[in-house]
C-alpha cells in the first residue's frame, strides 16, 4: 500500500516537472517475462523516477549504496526494494565489496527468478557527458548468471533540458537483447569472455537509442539546427532525438570534410535561432482561456515564486557545479518544501479564522500554484510572440538554412529526402 501511494506521488511530482513526457518502443517490452532495463544514467535521481513513470511493468532499480544512508531517499528506495550496489569508493568495513556484490546479484537474480523486471544503469554514475561512459559489467553478469532465459532491454532517457524545470522528456525503449544462462562457478559467475562480449553488445545497443556527440558545443548546435528545421512544429520527441541523431552524424563528418561550410552553417543556424522562430508560429488553442487565468495566476505564483527561487539557489549551490544533480535536488526540494509550505499557510489560517478557513486553504493553494504556473508559461510565449514581431522577416533565411541541412545531409549521404516527412523537406 505505502509503495503504491509513493509511486502516485511520484508520478504526479514527474507529470509536474516535465511539460511532456513521452516513451516509444513500449511495444518491444516482454510483458511477463525476466527483464533487464539497461539504462543511461544522464539525470542523477530523475532517471528512476522517469523511468518509472513510463516503464509498462513494474520496475526494482540497482542503487548505489550510500543513497540509503540519505534523509527521505533512502526511505524511498528501500520502498521501493530498491537493491544496493557497494562500489569499492563506497565500501564499510562491516560490509566488504566482494560479499555486497554476490548479494546484489543474489538478489537481483531473485527478483529475475520471479518473472520481474530489474534497472541498472551500466555506467556507474550519473553525468553530463555527451557521450556514454564506458559499461560496467553488472548487468551482463547479472543476466548470463540467471538461470532462465532474461531480456535485456537497452533504454535511452532524452532531456531536451535536464536542468530546467517544465521541459520535455523521452524513454526510448529499443530491441531487447535475449540472453540464455550460462554455467557459472563456484562464486556465481559467468565466463569473463562472455561477460564481455555481453557488455559490448549492450554498449552497442545504447548507442542506438541515446544521442551522443563528441562535445557539448555540438549538441548545443545540433539543438539549434533541429528547432529551425522544424519550424516550430510539435513534433514527438522520438522523431525529435532521431532528427539530432541525424544531424549529430552529418555534424561530424561536414567537420572533417568541409570545415568552411560548417563554420558558415553555424553562424547562420546561432543568427536564425536567436530570432525565436518557434514565437512567431500562430497561437496555440487554449491559450487565450489560459490568458483569462492570467489575474488568479498572479496570486498563485505571488505565493510560490520566492520557495521557488529558493529551492533553485540551494539545488545549484548544494549540487557542486555537478549539472546531473542540479534537477534531482530541484525535485526533491519542491517535494519537500512546497507541501511544507501549504501546510504552514494552512495553519496560519486556521489559527487566525478557523479550521474550516485552514482546510480551505490547504485544498486551493495548490490548485493556485498549478493556476500560477500555467499562466507564467502563457505569458512567456506571449512575450515571445511580442519580440518576434519587431524583428523583420527571417523566413527566407529559416528556409535557406533548411534547404542547406538537407544539401549536407544528401551530400554525405546520412539521409535522403525519401526518408522525410512531407513536413521535413517543405518549406515554412
Amino acid at each position: 500500500m505505502t509503495r503504491r501511494v509513493i509511486a502516485a506521488i511520484i508520478r504526479l511530482m514527474a507529470k509536474i516537472f516535465f511539460r511532456r513526457i513521452e516513451a516509444a518502443g513500449v511495444e518491444r517490452v516482454p510483458a511477463s517475462s525476466p527483464v533487464i532495463f539497461a539504462v543511461n544514467h544522464p539525470n542523477a535521481l530523475i532517471d528512476p523516477v522517469f523511468l518509472m513513470t513510463v516503464a509498462p511493468r513494474p520496475v526494482s532499480f540497482l542503487g548505489k549504496a550510500p543513497l540509503f544512508r540519505m534523509p527521505l531517499i533512502g526511505w524511498i528506495v528501500r520502498t521501493f526494494d530498491t537493491i544496493p550496489v557497494y562500489r569499492k569508493q563506497d565500501a564499510q568495513a562491516r560490509v566488504p565489496v566482494p560479499h555486497g556484490n554476490r548479494e546484489t546479484f543474489a538478489r537481483a537474480r531473485a527478483v529475475l527468478e520471479r518473472g520481474g523486471a530489474i534497472a541498472i544503469f551500466p555506467e556507474g554514475t550519473t553525468h553530463s557527458d555527451p557521450r556514454l561512459r564506458e559499461l560496467k559489467t553488472g548487468a551482463a553478469r547479472i543476466a548470463l548468471g540467471a538461470s532462465l532465459r532474461v531480456s535485456i532491454v537497452p533504454t535511452g532517457l532524452y532531456y531536451t533540458a535536464k536542468q530546467t524545470f517544465r521541459s520535455a522528456a523521452l524513454a526510448f525503449f529499443g530491441t531487447p537483447i535475449v540472453v540464455e544462462s550460462e554455467t557459472v562457478d563456484e562464486n556465481g559467475e559467468p565466463r569473463i569472455e562472455s561477460v564481455e562480449m555481453l557488455t559490448e553488445k549492450i554498449d552497442r545497443a545504447l548507442d542506438e537509442v541515446t544521442l551522443q556527440a563528441d562535445s557539448h558545443a555540438a549538441l548545443e548546435l545540433i539543438a539549434r539546427a533541429e528547432r529551425i528545421f522544424s519550424a516550430g512544429e510539435d513534433r514527438d520527441l522520438a522523431h525529435e532525438l532521431e532528427l539530432r541523431k541525424r544531424f549529430v552524424e552529418g555534424y561530424a563528418q561536414l567537420r572533417e570534410r568541409d570545415p568552411e561550410r560548417l563554420k558558415r552553417l553555424e553562424s547562420s543556424i546561432v543568427q536564425v535561432d536567436a530570432e525565436r522562430l518557434a514565437a512567431m508560429e500562430p497561437v496555440r488553442s487554449g491559450t487565450v482561456m489560459r490568458l483569462l487565468l492570467t489575474p488568479i495566476g498572479i496570486i498563485g505564483a505571488a505565493i510560490h515564486w520566492p520557495l521557488y527561487r529558493l529551492i533553485g539557489f540551494l539545488a545549484s549551490h548544494f549540487s557542486d557545479r555537478e549539472d546531473a544533480m542540479v534537477a534531482t535536488l530541484k525535485a526533491v526540494g519542491g517535494l519537500v518544501l512546497y507541501p511544507l509550505l501549504w501546510l504552514g499557510l494552512a495553519i496560519a489560517a486556521g489559527l487566525a479564522f478557523g479550521m474550516l478557513y485552514g482546510i480551505a486553504v490547504l485544498l486551493v493553494v495548490p490548485l493556485l500554484g498549478y493556476i500560477g504556473l500555467i499562466s507564467l508559461e502563457t505569458f512567456d510565449e506571449m512575450l515571445g510572440r511580442l519580440r518576434a514581431m519587431r524583428h523583420h522577416d527571417i523566413r527566407s533565411e529559416q528556409q535557406a538554412i533548411r534547404e542547406e541541412i538537407l544539401a549536407v545531409a544528401r551530400e554525405l549521404n546520412v539521409t535522403s529526402t525519401s526518408s522525410l516527412s512531407p513536413a521535413d523537406s517543405s518549406g515554412s
